[in-house]
């Protein structure tokens, strides 16, 4: 079977990977060809197209580079027309897919769309769209069946593939276990979030001089951006690491992490955090009147309740970022933040979520 697969950003192209190598296993004649990164080359899908020239955030971004964006919709289209997949596989990026999931349908091509946009947190008229124009979806969030069954759509909750992408890193890393002095530095991975998150993080590591921050770089982000910005600090307890985002959470006491898919790898890693997002004041201001969920962290929106602060915008800032990472380094907060992410484990285990995947997109198609 031939396998068209789109993902527009790093977390897509993780959880990609996972789903790559599955159907590889599902199918052992699989043709992939994909929208994606490295992981998913290394997985064995042929990548026409590299995440990093797709993924940008906010509004106001996605309005300066909207004739890129019209762009790469005409690629796609002349990506798939080419190579003729038995399906189209779309991994959440919504702005993009479900624009694909339509073009896709009209033309016939079957449309499997794993990990849902989070349509419960904002353009919920979108769930329509899911209904004309995708035939499976699988959800990766315990609350996202509700969601959809409040709306008479049938879906799939497979459990979080975050679960197995870091039980395959320990079992191949099994690590020399936590240094006592290492915090983790998670500052997004887009240059955008990195702007706006990096220095304030690099001035919180001058106010604790007895501990090690190690900056865990994104990949395909230049070093240059990083080392700009940590020569402009004051900070000299600060390095960079490259590549190796899991091996420096697993040995870090704490983080300071971006919102995003960082802050629910921290929490599997079981490592104590602080939730940080600071961007474009106009793109917030946007987003804060169209959202509607309590949380920006994964964490605490799975668990139904703050299990991590969330510092937001002018809240993020050197004085609150101190105070809250120094409450999780030792003491109740750091135990029961620890206590609720075994409890978070154990509500996203479902028996692995790529197997699950790729067995029901190859039965689906082979029929």
């Amino acid at each position: 079977m031939r396998y068209f697969i789109i993902a527009g950003e790093a977390s897509g192209d993780l959880h990609g990977s996972g789903l790559v190598m599955a159907l590889h296993k599902a199918d052992t004649k699989a043709e992939i060809q994909a929208w994606g990164g490295d992981k998913m080359s290394e997985a064995g899908a042929h990548i026409v197209k590299h995440y990093r020239e797709l993924a940008f955030m906010g509004f106001v971004e996605v309005a300066r580079n909207i004739l890129t964006i019209m762009r790469n919709f005409k690629l796609a289209k002349k990506n798939i027309e080419a190579f003729k997949p038995d399906v189209l596989v779309l991994i959440d990026y919504p702005g993009f897919n479900l624009r694909m999931a339509a073009w896709a349908r009209e033309r016939g091509i079957p449309v499997h769309y794993y990990i849902s946009p989070q349509l419960w947190a904002w353009k919920e008229g979108r769930v329509e769209k899911v209904r004309k124009y995708v035939e499976e979806m699988y959800v990766i969030l315990p609350f996202e069946e509700k969601f959809y069954k409040q709306h008479n759509i049938d879906v799939h909750y497979v459990g979080h593939p975050l679960l197995e992408a870091i039980d395959r890193y320990v079992l191949a890393h099994p690590g020399d276990g936590i240094e006592k002095d290492t915090i983790a530095i998670l500052a997004g991975s887009r240059r955008q979030e990195i702007s706006h998150m990096l220095p304030v993080m690099l001035e919180v590591a001058t106010f604790f001089p007895k501990y090690k921050f190690c900056i865990a770089a994104a990949p395909h982000v230049p070093r240059a951006l990083y080392t700009s910005m940590l020569e402009e600090s004051k900070a000299e307890n600060v390095k960079i690491e490259e590549g190796d985002t899991y091996g420096v959470l697993q040995r870090s006491i704490a983080t300071m992490t971006t919102s995003g898919t960082a802050t629910l790898e921290t929490a599997l890693f079981g490592v104590p955090q602080v939730v940080c997002y600071k961007g474009n004041s106009l793109s917030f201001a946007i987003a804060r009147r169209l959202v509607k969920v309590p949380f920006i962290s994964l964490v605490n929106l799975i668990a139904g309740k703050p299990v991590v602060e969330e510092l937001i915008q002018e809240n993020m800032n050197t004085r609150k970022l101190s105070a809250s990472l120094q409450s999780i380094l030792a003491g109740q907060v750091r135990a029961d933040m620890l206590r609720d992410y075994r409890v978070l484990r154990d509500r996203l285990d479902n028996g692995g979520a790529s197997q699950q995947v790729a067995q029901m997109i190859y039965h689906a198609i082979k029929k």
